[in-house]
């Protein structure tokens, strides 16, 4: 990942979308790394608070947003230039049905950046393929004990979506 999104560790200038936030672990990496911003969606309200706190005691409030919505099946806002990065980590349950996850990868294909990345993180089980999902390709595809990782770019049709 690092030699695409400018020199390891490095993410200055990136906007990044994190689905299924919790805590928000991750997007706050990335602020620490120098993106730009981060957009971070999470419908549980425990995790939601723990989050909104992360970013006040961290003094993250101006370059993150929070919203508390169903990744699912929410409209994928806009950003200029599109993400960067988009994270898609959902709880392995919910995994199980592809097209629910084909369906929210097609949505996503159209708001990633020319250069950008969708890292989704899901069980090493999962019975269906990143193949299947229309608008990206997948670059990588890594198995970690029982954790799958697939490093998804845009492909031909959702390069020209933009909207």
């Amino acid at each position: 990942m690092g030699h695409r999104l400018g020199r390891l560790g490095d993410l200055s200038d990136i906007a990044v979308l994190d689905l299924f936030a919790g805590s928000g672990a991750f997007g706050i990496e990335c602020l620490s790394r120098g993106a730009r911003s981060c957009l971070f969606v999470e419908r549980d309200r425990r995790a939601l608070r723990v989050l909104r706190a992360n970013l006040q005691k961290l003094k993250l409030v101006e370059v993150a947003r929070t919203a508390s919505e169903n990744a699912w099946t929410m409209r994928i806002p806009a950003c200029p230039g599109g993400y960067g990065l988009i994270f898609v980590d959902p709880p392995y349950r919910d995994v199980a049905e592809p097209f629910r996850v084909l369906s929210l990868l097609e949505r996503l294909a159209p708001r990633l950046a020319e250069d950008g990345l969708i890292v989704f993180r899901h069980a090493a089980e999962t019975a269906f393929d990143a193949s299947d999902a229309h608008g990206v390709g997948c670059v990588d595809d890594r198995t970690i004990g029982s954790m799958r990782l697939w490093l998804l770019e845009r492909s031909g049709a959702s390069a020209a979506e933009d909207d």
